[in-house]
């Protein structure tokens, strides 16, 4: 969910990943290189249709400018239980004397902009480009992406982040803060409505420290990939989902 530039190949002697022409399935994820973990084709277009396609197979799309899109299924994958995201002690006594709210849907471009702004230790440019951006939108606009809002007292946005939504699957795509901890209450408060929903996972890709420390898991990618194959045929929450996530109080997740 908090990703960097993706890896280059390190290792000469893998096998090519798949050429996927405009109407080619992606292969089985369990095809993915081993070096650089994961990659497991190129090509193909970032239609809602492909998106869409992907993200069901446990699949998703990650390269850098002057790249041709590269997709991926890594292995292990990050995931976190909806119901197991820790904010630790310190974080929780700040939240009870906090008056930021968090909302849903309310302003995607204005995420789906930061998170792409947003500068990242050892990143030299973002990965979320603009016909990234473009793609995005469009799913956002057909019900299939998503954002969550935090705002401070003032309504300004302070973090965010955003996501893709299959079935009763949520894959976490980027998130940001524009003030400390931001982006910690926009993931505790989407996992708090995701568990409300009877959501158990959210996708958060490819590991690094922080999102460890926030509770996320070490999946091997079989595992992952069975979870999916369930959730994703799983009837959904198509569409806005402004009213059904409502409004949360930042202090609420101190509980």
């Amino acid at each position: 969910m908090a990703r960097s530039a993706p890896p280059g190949r390190t290792d000469g002697a893998s096998p090519l990943p798949r050429i996927l022409g405009p109407d080619d399935p992606f292969p089985p994820a369990t095809e993915a290189l081993r070096e650089p973990d994961g990659l497991l084709a190129i090509g193909a277009d970032l239609s809602p249709e492909r998106l869409l396609q992907a993200y069901a197979q446990g699949i998703f799309p990650w390269y850098s400018d002057g790249q041709p899109i590269l997709w991926w299924s890594p292995d292990p994958r990050m995931v976190f239980r909806t119901d197991a995201v820790h904010l630790s002690s310190r974080f929780r006594r700040q939240l009870r004397r906090c008056d930021w709210r968090v909302q849903a849907d309310t302003a995607f471009d204005a995420v789906l902009a930061a998170c792409a702004d947003t500068p990242r230790p050892g990143q030299d440019g973002t990965w979320i480009l603009p016909e990234m951006q473009a793609a995005y939108r469009r799913l956002h606009r057909l019900g299939h992406a998503h954002s969550v809002e935090v705002f401070d007292g003032d309504g300004r946005l302070v973090g965010g982040l955003y996501g893709v939504a299959v079935g009763r699957m949520f894959y976490g795509e980027s998130m940001f803060s524009a003030c400390s901890g931001g982006s910690k209450v926009a993931l505790a408060a989407l996992a708090s409505r995701l568990h409300g929903w009877g959501w158990p996972l959210l996708d958060a890709q490819v590991e690094n420290p922080h999102l460890v420390s926030l509770g996320a898991e070490r999946w091997e990618r079989t595992r992952f990939l069975a979870a999916v194959r369930e959730l994703a045929a799983s009837p959904g929450l198509a569409g806005s989902w402004t009213a059904a996530f409502g409004v949360l109080q930042a202090s609420d997740l101190a509980a």
